[in-house]
């Protein structure tokens, strides 16, 4: 009967001093409710005034993001210190540090993703609206947070990708710059004109709309293949142009005016894409399109 008692005492002493508490606890709960309501409208305020800023996107969302951080570490601290009377602000911050430090061994990857998160926001380079290619995966850059990137495929599939790997991994951000160079390779047989050849081409490349008229059109006989003359063809078009589209018009235009020529097309290469700047003036724009001819390529 001794235990029944003491079990039945200790839940009356807890009951007792539940009840003592639930005006604390009432409080504590009404400072969090505040919180929530003061992280949002300082969220908005923040949002009108980067609105009126000319700022990155990205950036914008680590600024949003760190106010409503702020608010609640600091909501979180003043309930504490309501709920438990005994608890300080500096018995708080004292906790928080052995208890940061414990759970950053035990959540590593998590806090990993959260610092380069921080730090891809921070980056010049990357931003929302980006197309980039890293480890594999290729896509628009839809949405940046503090733990993971959301890349949208050409496919429309989505790919939530963490952080750390895009902090790690070398990225190839294919809209860095407004222009791209493009190329393709064909041969034409050798029984055919190649000047005249080359002018057929370069005024079909030049006729197609989205191709840059201010870069010249590259038309360049490379090498003698088995019963051909390899030429390169080059263009530059816009970085968020449509690629496909514009590929398309090209091939199809070139094989039909060579047609139209008489000239035999024969196997084509496939075609590669090169990333460049565009130049500064137009003097740089020719000497930038000029190719860079190998020893082999002026001897023939």
């Amino acid at each position: 009967m001794n235990y029944i008692k003491t079990l039945h005492d200790q839940v009356n002493a807890m009951l007792k001093g539940l009840v003592q508490q639930l005006p604390s606890l009432a409080i504590a709960m009404t400072i969090l409710v505040i919180t929530w309501f003061f992280a949002r409208f300082a969220v908005s305020i923040a949002d009108r005034l980067t609105r009126n800023v000319h700022m990155r996107e990205n950036l914008k969302q680590l600024v949003e993001t760190m106010v409503r951080l702020v608010i609640w570490i600091a909501g979180l601290m003043i309930a504490a210190t309501v709920a438990v009377p005994g608890i300080t602000a500096g018995s708080v911050l004292a906790g928080l540090g052995v208890s940061a430090l414990a759970i950053g061994f035990a959540f590593q990857d998590i806090f990993q993703n959260f610092l380069a998160g921080v730090l891809i926001m921070l980056r010049d380079k990357m931003r929302i609206g980006d197309s980039i290619e890293c480890e594999g995966i290729t896509g628009k850059v839809e949405r940046i947070t503090l733990r993971e990137t959301h890349i949208r495929a050409p496919s429309n599939e989505l790919t939530i990708v963490p952080n750390s790997v895009l902090f790690k991994n070398p990225v190839k951000v294919t809209t860095d710059n407004p222009h791209r160079r493009f190329q393709i390779t064909l041969g034409i047989v050798w029984d055919h004109d190649m000047d005249e050849a080359a002018a057929v081409i370069r005024k079909v490349v030049e006729g197609v709309k989205g191709v840059e008229s201010s870069h010249p059109v590259d038309v360049f006989a490379r090498e003698f293949k088995e019963g051909s003359v390899e030429f390169l063809v080059r263009w530059w078009s816009g970085a968020r142009a449509n690629d496909f589209v514009i590929q398309d018009e090209i091939v199809r235009g070139i094989k039909r005016a060579l047609d139209e020529a008489g000239m035999e097309v024969t196997g084509a290469d496939a075609t590669t894409i090169a990333i460049e700047a565009p130049p500064a003036d137009g003097d740089s724009t020719v000497r930038a399109a000029e190719p860079t001819r190998s020893r082999h390529d002026e001897m023939v």
